[in-house]
């Protein structure tokens, strides 16, 4: 696998040409203060130390040179040298594999290990974090936007005949295929356990106790229909011909019945539902007894029925044409909605102390887990992508990174080589006139 073709950047081009023209200015020094030793005898002295600190320059920077040539390739080309120096060359290229398998070793060390990943959570407020950035207007702006330009395309290619038929032909095999009493069974212990059962029940009793005190006249509608349809209503006229008003009394004693599970919480129509409930659920976990059976049963004829199946596709596109329609106006009610319940959302995630610590123990503890179990693949995917490298293209790329730096130190050993020759040379000069 190769990278893409890259020129040399402008700061590399430039740290070439300077190094290069560093080089070329030292050696026409030298060379002038060679000849300059031929014309002027007298001063040979002093231009001896110049020539010695302009040929230390050189050597410099053709050692600097060299050493970062060597890194990317052999600057011998094809011309026959001992097999040491050859083997020397070309560094970065021959060590690719072993500088694969180092930067592997070093995001996983540095990066990926459970115990840097836990230090590193430790220092931060993450859920703080979070709700700051949701508790701001301008990213829950950001995020609205975001919904309001892709939901609608969304909701365009779900629309598409084919896609429609293919995800309504998919869902309806799977759940034809899920045994739903396993579900319904999990569901129901959810609510026995919680007791929300017995809340819905003594609000559903506090709302009839209520209405059929305040709405009369509606409740003897209630009873007459019922009595018409028991096939009792004229029994029940019979007896009001007698004094005896059999709809009244069904209401008062259904009312008493009803104050008495209000008043009792051990009530036996309360004990029966909570053993009903915990059968059903008992029931339900077994998937060959016949509450399930029928459960299931039930469930596959109604995915059996065209009319159900055509029902639920309408009411699917009517909601989601929808919420496009809405999404797609300047002023989206939707948007305004998820927006203010985002911001809501980071406010209070700010305020609620409890809840964030909670919160930053959970996804540190996900993120542990998630670095243990996921660091070692990360770190081969990293390594084999560098050993898929093209070597020549790789080198292009690390040299365009790095390579105006290394040149410098050309200019460096141009530079710091000629102070070191001129320092020398003035050692020399000033031993020689001491002896």
């Amino acid at each position: 696998m190769s990278l893409n073709t890259q020129t040399d950047s402008p700061n590399l081009q430039r740290s070439k040409r300077f190094a290069t023209i560093a080089l070329i200015i030292a050696v026409i020094i030298w060379l002038g203060l060679i000849i300059s030793a031929k014309f002027f005898p007298h001063d040979t002295q002093l231009i001896h130390i110049l020539m010695l600190g302009a040929e230390a320059g050189v050597v410099g920077g053709l050692a600097d040179w060299y050493a970062i040539t060597v890194l990317f390739r052999n600057p011998f080309g094809k011309m026959p040298i001992p097999r040491f120096l050859r083997d020397h060359t070309e560094i970065i290229p021959r060590n690719k594999a072993r500088i694969a398998e180092s930067m592997g070793r070093f995001v996983q060390e540095n990066f990926l290990s459970p115990q840097i990943v836990q230090k590193s959570l430790q220092q931060i407020d993450i859920s703080m974090s979070i709700g700051r950035w949701l508790a701001s207007s301008q990213n829950s702006q950001q995020v609205t936007l975001m919904m309001q330009q892709t939901l609608p395309k969304v909701f365009d290619f779900v629309g598409q005949e084919q896609i429609a038929s293919f995800i309504q032909s998919n869902s309806v095999q799977w759940v034809r295929n899920t045994q739903i009493n396993t579900l319904a069974s999990e569901m129901l212990r959810a609510v026995l356990e919680n007791d929300f059962h017995q809340d819905m029940l003594q609000h559903g009793l506090d709302v009839a106790h209520e209405w059929v005190l305040t709405h009369p006249e509606q409740m003897r509608e209630v009873t007459e229909k019922l009595f018409k349809e028991l096939g009792v209503g004229k029994l029940a006229k019979g007896f009001h011909w007698i004094g005896i008003d059999m709809q009244q009394r069904t209401i008062d004693s259904l009312l008493e019945k009803v104050e008495a599970m209000l008043a009792d919480p051990e009530h036996p129509w309360r004990q029966h539902v909570e053993t009903y409930g915990h059968n059903l659920m008992r029931a339900l976990a077994d998937t060959n007894s016949s509450a399930s059976i029928r459960l299931n049963a039930t469930k596959n004829a109604l995915l059996e029925s065209p009319q159900m199946l055509n029902f639920i596709s309408g009411a699917v596109v009517i909601l989601c044409q929808a919420i496009k329609q809405d999404l797609q106006k300047t002023h989206s009610g939707i948007a305004m909605n998820v927006r203010a319940a985002i911001e809501l959302l980071g406010q209070n995630l700010m305020e609620n102390s409890e809840v964030r610590q909670l919160l930053n123990q959970r996804l540190s503890s996900a993120a542990i887990q998630l670095s243990d179990q996921y660091s070692d693949k990360v770190i081969r995917f990293i390594s084999q992508r560098i050993h898929e490298w093209d070597s020549t293209e790789m080198i292009a790329k690390i040299e365009n990174e790095v390579g105006g730096d290394l040149h410098m130190i050309r200019v460096n050993g141009v530079v710091v080589g000629a102070c070191i020759g001129l320092i020398l040379g003035v050692i020399r000069a000033s031993i020689e006139v001491l002896l």
